[in-house]
């Protein structure tokens, strides 16, 4: 068998082999050495190729996809430093979960570590935050079982793992196959090893042993982080409903939106936390977390302060410890919807009334009141979050960025019967990348809205290219305030001689003429009438839509803090009548 046809066959076994374990989508980076891989993906009738030229934004687009179809994305990029440009979409898809299998074509071994042209070290170049890596063996006769295998592994390791994989892959020239050897579609499937994959649960006596801990206390919280199970909503909403106890729903829990009973849904305790006379009224006796750790800081620095008087329980379906507050939780690994049906079947069925639940309630809506209260004059980002919450279509996405926009949205996105999904990068929590993974989450799926910040924005600009080639409708909503506005809200801020230069770091651009040459339509807006008619005719249209939303980072923090006063002002005064 001579070379071409060794290749031919190891590569279609192998990527045939992707495709059959649940490969439905691979971004391709265009490059020589990557040839055998991009052909094959190309020829494969059952997988959609994308093409996108800049890696660091294609590694990115794939994270999005993958979020979206929650299943794994294939990328296939070229050997060299072409590879090194996944690293940051590899290190969020492995914080936050997602599977990504990582194909690198590389050069043969004979040509690495020489001088050859366009070779790096690519053995176990992205460490540890692959959850399996494999520097597979160059095709040749007779082993394209082994393709098969180690395709089939990439696959199940990645599921099960909920991360990327990395196979690094060598090719000696020539790297054209040949598609007229046919037999290798499907051939050979009936023999790979083949997992049967399980979920974590907690026997029914452990399951009893936890509610009768739960049973004892008077003042319970449920609080669900960012997760991405849509049916865990409804699960944990139930099982609330029975113990009588509020929840509190991260804007990326996936609680705030959707048909769910939202009753005890309590999604203003960033802001009531704010106040340490309201934190040392509220200490509960027991708190379950579902999912990672929500994005407010008060929340944070709240258990931290009152860590000796709470039982901490951490419900993950992973073996891991995701509890950065340092305090000492019971870590129970089992499928959270599982867990709450389990421990639902211990209650009587019925909504259960506390003055504990009933104390949340009263004192969520008086904050939701004060939050919502209409700006006199000039834009700001908070009101900007509660127009586009009450424009954003049925039935879509949601993705947020980074910095001060998620924390935007986690004070003012209210509870909301729409069927939309929110989505973010809180993995490693970068403001890399954003554009694309935003633009990959709608490249399959439903009409995404992008908010997010101007140094963002501009920080991938690369990632508007796909959105043009591939005309994926999109609406982004820029918050430029000029800079990095989460700063004024850290001690940075109170060094003024270095502040701007530093930290605030003004851009001063003119982004439409940037928006358009992506084929976008752009729409800047300085007043409340002309944002609102700019997300209606954005909904309206199709194509790239920007709208840009101009502010004022000083006017931003001013009226956090009025609206952080006035919540506190509002509960303290209706707590003093009771």
């Amino acid at each position: 068998m001579g070379h071409v046809e060794a290749l031919s066959k190891y590569v279609t076994h192998f990527v045939d082999q992707l495709v059959f374990s649940g490969v439905e989508h691979v971004v391709i980076s265009p490059g020589s050495r990557s040839t055998p891989l991009a052909m094959t993906f190309a020829e494969h009738s059952e997988v959609n190729h994308w093409v996108h030229l800049d890696e660091r934004s294609a590694a990115f687009f794939a994270l999005g996809v993958a979020k979206q179809e929650q299943k794994p994305v294939a990328l296939v990029c070229t050997s060299g430093t072409a590879a090194a440009n996944y690293y940051p979409a590899i290190v969020e898809a492995f914080y936050s979960r997602v599977p990504l299998v990582v194909l690198t074509a590389d050069r043969p071994h004979e040509l690495r570590e020489v001088g050859a042209p366009q070779s790096i070290n690519q053995i176990q170049m992205f460490g540890n935050y692959v959850k399996w890596y494999q520097d597979l063996a160059l095709p040749e006769e007779n082993n394209f079982f082994y393709a098969r295998q180690q395709a089939a592994r990439a696959i199940e390791e990645a599921i099960s793992g909920q991360g990327p994989v990395h196979l690094n892959i060598p090719f000696r020239e020539p790297l054209i196959p040949d598609f007229e050897l046919k037999e290798a579609w499907r051939g050979g499937v009936e023999s790979i090893p083949k997992a049967q994959r399980g979920s974590l649960t907690m026997p029914d006596d452990q399951v009893k042993q936890l509610f009768e801990r739960l049973a004892q206390g008077e003042k319970g919280l449920l609080v669900v982080g960012p997760q991405t199970d849509s049916r865990l909503a409804e699960a944990v909403t139930q099982l609330a409903s029975r113990l009588g106890v509020p929840v509190f729903a991260d804007p990326l829990s996936q609680l705030r939106t959707g048909s769910h009973d939202k009753r005890n849904i309590i999604e203003n305790y960033d802001a009531l936390l704010k106040s340490q006379t309201i934190q040392a009224q509220v200490v509960p006796d027991f708190i379950v977390r579902f999912g990672a750790m929500p994005v407010s800081k008060a929340y944070l620095k709240w258990i931290q302060q009152y860590k000796e008087q709470i039982d901490h329980y951490v419900v993950d379906d992973q073996q891991e410890f995701r509890e950065p507050a340092g305090i000492g939780a019971t870590f129970i690994w089992s499928n959270p919807v599982r867990l709450c049906e389990s421990l639902s079947t211990f209650m009587p069925d019925g909504n259960v009334e506390t003055s504990w639940l009933s104390m949340w309630q009263q004192m969520n809506v008086l904050a939701k009141n004060e939050m919502l209260l209409e700006p006199e004059h000039t834009l700001n980002e908070g009101h900007a979050v509660v127009y586009l919450s009450e424009s954003i279509p049925d039935d879509s996405n949601f993705f947020v960025g980074n910095s001060m926009p998620i924390r935007d949205v986690d004070s003012f996105f209210m509870a909301s019967p729409k069927n939309v999904q929110l989505m973010a990068n809180r993995g490693a929590n970068g403001i890399d990348g954003v554009v694309s993974t935003a633009i990959g989450t709608a490249a399959t799926g439903k009409h995404t809205t992008l908010l997010l910040g101007d140094i963002s924005f501009y920080h991938d600009l690369n990632g508007l290219w796909m959105a043009k080639n591939k005309k994926i409708p999109l609406t982004i909503v820029v918050i430029n305030n000029d800079g990095g506005g989460i700063f004024s809200y850290l001690p940075q801020s109170q060094h003024p001689d270095h502040f701007e230069e530093l930290f605030g770091t003004p851009l001063g651009l003119d982004l439409g003429p940037v928006i358009g040459m992506y084929g976008g339509t752009h729409r800047k807006v300085t007043t409340w009438e002309s944002y609102k008619r700019a997300l209606a005719e954005s909904y309206a249209s199709p194509g790239l839509n920007v709208v840009e939303v101009v502010t004022n980072r000083d006017d931003h923090v001013a009226f956090h803090k009025e609206r952080w006063a006035n919540v506190e002002k509002a509960v303290l005064e209706w707590s003093e009548g009771l």
